[in-house]
Parts: structure tokens; sequence; C-alpha cells
């Protein structure tokens, strides 16, 4: 990672269009342009040098655009990023999903494809790793679907497949991703997550879903609360993100869907980006101990003996910022990369932010989407299609699009706030230069606590609006809030940041009062030593007569 100088560089022209992932949801190819007609007198007399070398740069870039749609189609070979030599129509898959590949557009194998469909057509219990964007959806997707496909599987069966997602977004994409390979498929599909009619749903499942894409929270409900909702015949569970679902506090849920379903006859899936030790004991509780197995268990590790954790078409840089200033370059970055028609994701620490930060910049020209927690389902469901359908755009989000979330051709990851976490930033620059040869840059703000010197942005614009400003009150509390709570407390001090600069950046003159219960480090020493006071006298909380002598033996007691 290298440091960036202020505004020193410039989003790239929304020309330059890179590869879509070989393993994501596929939007259909985009028609051939008109090809460009020379005219008889293009190098004719009269026409100067310029004219000529312009014409030129302009046949040279449609021949490149051409060679890259052919090269995104799968018409070329193997690939120098995640690509095999392996093809889709070299594996023992019915027609009907291997025409619904063909429509996708997709030729060749990922590294986690190959590796990991296999073992699941044969059967076998898969945990498999891989590096964000490298084409997991499909690898766990076509041996589910096709499972279905060899067992005839029917709505009157019930659910065959379940694939948890720890995100509504996630589930939502994943769901159609499976739509589009079951294309041609008899069998059902449909999904079951958070901020939509439990009711709705209970009358799809009733009808019987034969592949479900679920969120965990949701799953249990439907399957403690709906009683029409079959799923005694489950062949197949998938767990998608499964570091991610710990994140999330799923694992107490997850004990309870596992108690719940048959294991009997069940394959078994887990998939994720990320190897911890969490991941590791929950994949004991998964797949069970050894004697508890009914399947072979096969271990695919993709990036393994790579050291990075990131994908090599990936710049990072950071910018060192002041409080007061980060906005005004915030502002400056996104400005530019509108006008050259770039798309952007910037990620905040809290809900409000975003919420304020969405508020501000649409005030002032800045058009931007924003996606949080906050949101109703139906709303983030929207804005998550239309930014993913947009060619460019800014997109302002919490950690809930920083995992899974296949959005391409995203130029730019911001990160206004720092990440929580490693693999919290790992995910969140996951979000750019995806797929095979995918290109991304990805920029970190930091503050340099050292700085003294303060330039208060004007308060105009928010001070003289209310539902700013009230909206900006809450964005600086929850910021607060959220610093404080960050694990590396040791770099993340809260009592080390200038309130005056922090306010300064949610466009305030001075830090506005909110109640945030925080505590001195010179008020805990103060309650510290009063606790001891008395301590040599043995009296204290569980003590309150004072301390024995060795020969006492008497018995106290308190009324």
């Amino acid at each position: 990672m290298h440091p960036i100088k202020l505004c020193a560089r410039s989003p790239r022209p929304s020309s330059k269009k890179r590869k879509r992932p070989a393993a994501a949801a596929a939007t259909p190819p985009e028609s051939e342009p008109e090809p460009v007609h020379n005219t008889a007198a293009c190098n004719s007399e009269g026409e100067n040098n310029a004219t000529g070398k312009r014409r030129e740069h302009n046949n040279k870039k449609m021949k490149e655009k051409k060679s890259k749609r052919k090269k995104k189609q799968g018409e070329g070979k193997k690939g120098s990023g995640i690509l095999t030599d392996k093809l889709f129509s070299d594996l023992p898959i019915s027609d009907l999903t291997a025409n619904a590949i063909r429509d996708m557009n997709y030729t060749h194998l990922t590294e986690i494809q190959a590796r990991s469909i296999p073992p699941l057509m044969l059967g076998s219990d898969v945990m498999a790793s891989a590096k964000t964007g490298s084409g997991k959806t499909l690898a766990f997707l076509i041996p589910a679907i096709e499972l279905l496909c060899r067992l005839r599987f029917s709505p009157r069966n019930g659910t065959g497949v379940i694939v948890l997602c720890p995100t509504r977004e996630l589930a939502i994409q994943t769901h159609n991703v499976a739509k589009e390979l079951m294309r041609y498929h008899s069998q059902t599909l449909g999904y079951v997550i958070g901020g939509i009619d439990l009711r709705g749903e209970a009358e799809q499942l009733a009808k019987g879903i034969n592949v479900l894409v679920a969120t965990p929270g949701r799953l249990l409900d439907h399957m403690q609360k709906t009683k029409s909702f079959k799923y005694e015949c489950l062949k197949c569970l998938i767990i998608d993100e499964a570091d991610r679902i710990l994140e999330q506090n799923f694992e107490e849920q997850m004990k309870q869907i596992f108690k719940l379903l048959p294991r009997q006859g069940r394959q078994t899936v887990l998939f994720s980006a990320t190897q911890t030790e969490k991941v590791e004991d929950f994949a004991k509780l998964t797949f069970g101990s050894k004697e508890e197995r009914q399947r072979t268990l096969v271990y695919v590790g993709v990036d393994d003996h790579e050291s990075k954790a990131t994908v090599e078409g990936l710049k990072q840089g950071y910018c060192v910022i002041p409080s007061e200033r980060r906005f005004l370059v915030l502002y400056a970055f996104l400005k530019k990369a509108l006008s050259e028609k770039t798309k952007v994701m910037v990620f905040f620490s809290s809900c409000n932010s975003v919420k304020f930060h969405a508020q501000l910049l649409n005030f002032i020209q800045i058009e931007c989407y924003d996606i949080h927690g906050q949101l109703k389902q139906h709303q983030r469901t929207s804005t998550f299609f239309k930014f993913h359908k947009a060619e460019h755009g800014i997109l302002l989000c919490t950690n809930v699009a920083a995992r899974g979330l296949d959005i391409p051709d995203v130029d730019y990851i911001v990160q206004y706030d720092p990440p929580d976490e490693t693999k919290d930033y790992i995910h969140r620059v996951g979000r750019t230069a995806r797929g095979d040869n995918g290109k991304g840059s990805a920029i970190l703000f930091l503050l340099p606590k050292e700085l003294q010197l303060l330039i208060h942005l004007k308060e105009k614009i928010v001070g003289g609006n209310y539902i700013l400003n009230r909206s900006a009150k809450e964005a600086y509390k929850s910021y607060l809030l959220a610093y404080k709570s960050h694990s590396m407390k040791d770099i993340f001090a809260i009592h080390q940041l200038d309130l005056t600069s922090v306010a300064a950046s949610f466009c305030f003159s001075e830090p506005p009062k909110v109640n945030l219960d925080l505590e001195s480090s010179a008020s805990k020493h103060r309650k510290k030593r009063n606790v001891n006071t008395g301590r040599s006298h043995g009296i204290g909380p569980s003590n309150p007569y004072g301390r024995k002598g060795s020969d006492d033996r008497r018995q106290f007691a308190r009324f």
C-alpha cells in the first residue's frame, strides 16, 4: 500500500472497461456497436496529420473494445488471471445447465470452480476458501442444481437445496445467479429474507420451493413457525460467506438450524473468503466429528499458498488527511469521478454517517446512492440493482455492501472511515478488481493526530438546514461511538481524537452537544483510587468487617 498525494490522482475514464467476473451474476451481453465507416478521403490530400492520428487512435480504441468483448464472452483461451484452461463444456452436466451457462457467456472455469465442482458432483462434503471475486457462487450452485435435476425433484418434494447467506443483498444476488442457471430446468426457486412479509413467504413455501436461498434468521423463523414448509427431503445445505455469518452473530441461530435440519443423506458445503480459527470451529459444528460424518470431507484452499490477501489487479493507497479536510477531499474526488463517469463505492462506519453524507452530497448536486441497515428492504434492493446496472455512479454504504456482492466495473473503493478489522478491509476492497484480469483501485482515508493547524468548514449549508443539521449530529455521534468500539484501541483511541476537527468534518464550527457516555482516563483513575481506599484494613465489598487474624475463628454474618 502506498501513500497518495492529496487530489493528485484522478479517476480513470469510463471508456476503459474491465472484464466481468467469470463466476458471478451475468447480465445480457451488450449489442455490438455499429462499425466505424472510414470515408473515402480518410487520408486524402488536405487532411492534416493531427486528424489522421486522431482517426487512427479512434480505430485502435474500437479494435481494443472488440477484442475485450471477445475475451469477456469467453472466446479466448486461459487468461493470466483467475481462469484455468478447463472448460464448462467438459463438465459432466445436463444439457439444460450447459445451455444456461452458454447463455451467460462463460466458457472457462476459475480455479475455485475447477477444484470444487468435481468433488461436489461426486457427493462429497466440501469446505472451500478463495479470494473474493473468484467465482465461488457458480462453484456451489452448479452441482446443487444438477443434484436436483438427477433426482427429478418437483415442488411436491419440498425444499431440496438450501443456500444460506449472511446478508439480504447477497441472498438476492445469489438467487439471481441461480435463476439464470435454472432457466431451462423445471425445479422451482425462491428466497426468504428479513424485511419482507413473513406470510407471503410462507405461501410460496407451501407451494414448494426446491432451491431456497435464505438468511439464517428468516430461515429459522420459517422452520419454527411455518408448518407448510417441507424440508424433510433436504439433499444439500450450502453455507456461503461462513466467516461473515459468524461475524453477524448468527452462530446460535445456526446451531438451532442444524438441530432441525435432517442430517441423513444430506450433502454439506461451506464456502468462505477467509479461513480463521472461528471458521474452523464452525466447520466442526457444520460437518460433525469424523465418527459422525457420512461423507468424505474435501478441503479446497485456492489461495493458501499465496502471501497476498488481495488480487493482483488491485492498486491500493492511502491518504493522510486532517479531519476537517476529509469531506473536502471526498467532495473533490467524487466531483471528478462524476465528470469522468467512473463507478465509485464509499464506505462509512455507521448507518447515520451514510445517511448524512448522502443527504449532504445530493443537496450540493453530487448525485449518489446509499445503502445501509436502517433502510427498508425494498429500498435496499432497489438501490442495489440501480447501482448494479449503472455504467457509472457513486454508492455510499456501510459494511452491509462489503461482502460477496458482485457489482460490475467498480473503478474505485474509498474507505472514508477505516475498517474495524483487517478482514473487513480485504472484503471492502474486494468490490473492485473482480474476475479474470480485473483492475481497480482502493483508497483508505487516515487521520493524522499530530496535526494542530485546523481549518474549519463553513457551516452555512448544514447550519441553515434543519434536516441536514439533525442528520449531521446523528452522524457525528455514530462516528464517535464506532471509533470508541474499534478493536485496535491502541491506534484508534477515542480520547486522543481532536473533537473540534472531527466536528468540522461534519460541517460544525464546534463540537455539538451529544451524549456519548464516555469516561476520561483521569476519571477512571480516580474511580480506581477510590475503590482501593481502605484496603490496608482489609475492608471491601466482599469483607465489610476488615481483615481477620490467623487465629480469629469467629463467623461473621451481614444483616
